[in-house]
């Protein structure tokens, strides 16, 4: 698609923008492209306008453009009662000139989170995600809802698990990754599963945090109906809070504790309570989850997300390969051990 890297790459977005009236004086000047931050969208200020236009480069959950846009605009307009997240302005369907179309979201003024002090912050911006009021089961569309959400996050690591393989990794973590995904296939827990709006991915790069530490959840690309205790292992495991350059943290056990304790005060009783029994063994899937995306990565990153700047690039390999280095698996792993 065209990229965003100057002023004749965000041409096809100031067209699309100025056939609207809203947009229709906008200077092309107006258009500032943000540092790529992520792997799947472009972002660009609209000076002046308290706007920022996200510009997918590729969909994550290989949908076509319009399906993608559909989805995203829903969980944008859908978590905006939450107070967390940035509202949607306008949607910018996909065309000629931008291939994959644009959303318009309010710009959220922020820092990126700073590790372990936020993580209290982050579990309140989850909380508000997580007690929007859940719509009937007939009305939950686009937005993926799987009946049962935790054998869905299985069979998607099943799906992805081929590329363990594929990956080149070492014999010592393909054993250590196959004991693993052993344990999750045949894991049970009684209890009953609550569901709610969930993020899905939620690493602290995804956050800001601002002037009054009020964070913010930016990224409602894989926005769905599922278990919250995925998205509380997601945003505090080794693969996610080491992720982002600018938030790069190990957290301690007593600070992921620490988090959770955040996120209870911050849900209805009877969510926490019911979130409990899971957090555990659902903070090994998620786990397998991120790995096994990570390990297909390692295979085809350049070609998932191309025109990366190197240096992200280099980030995201060297991370990738971080991730599945035995001694990382058994530091990881020895927490549900």
């Amino acid at each position: 698609m065209t990229g965003t890297s100057g002023s004749t790459g965000t041409a096809g977005l100031h067209s699309a923008l100025t056939r609207l009236p809203a947009f229709a004086g906008l200077p092309q000047g107006a258009l500032e492209p943000m540092p790529r931050r992520g792997v799947a969208h472009d972002h660009v200020r609209l000076s002046g306008k308290g706007l920022v236009a996200r510009v997918p480069r590729w969909s994550q959950l290989g949908l076509d453009p319009f399906a993608n846009l559909e989805q995203q605009a829903t969980a944008f307009r859908r978590a905006a009662s939450g107070g967390h997240t940035p509202e949607l302005a306008t949607v910018l369907p996909p065309g000629p000139e931008l291939p994959m179309g644009a959303l318009v979201v309010t710009e959220i003024v922020g820092r990126p989170p700073r590790l372990p002090g936020d993580m209290p912050a982050i579990a309140r911006a989850l909380a508000a995600l997580h007690a929007l009021p859940l719509p009937p089961d007939g009305e939950r569309a686009p937005l993926p809802a799987p009946a049962d959400p935790v054998a869905a996050t299985l069979a998607q690591v099943e799906r992805q698990a081929v590329w363990f393989e594929r990956a080149g990794l070492a014999p010592e973590a393909l054993a250590l990754l196959g004991k693993e995904l052993e344990a999750a296939r045949v894991f049970r827990c009684a209890a009953p599963i609550p569901i709610t709006m969930v993020g899905s991915d939620v690493h602290p790069g995804n956050f800001l945090i601002d002037d009054a530490g009020k964070a913010w959840f930016t990224d409602l690309e894989k926005a769905q109906y599922g278990h919250p205790a995925i998205d509380l292992a997601h945003a505090s495991l080794y693969t996610s809070t080491m992720w982002e350059r600018e938030v790069a943290a190990v957290l301690a056990p007593d600070e992921v504790r620490a988090f959770h304790r955040a996120w209870e005060e911050a849900v209805p009783p009877a969510l926490a309570e019911a979130a409990r029994p899971w957090r555990r063994p659902l903070r090994r899937l998620t786990w397998l989850r991120t790995l096994s995306w990570m390990a297909r990565w390692r295979v085809e990153g350049a070609a998932l997300s191309p025109d990366m700047p190197e240096s992200l690039a280099a980030h995201m390999d060297a991370h990738a390969v971080d991730v599945l280095r035995p001694e990382i698996i058994r530091q990881v792993a020895a927490e549900w051990r």
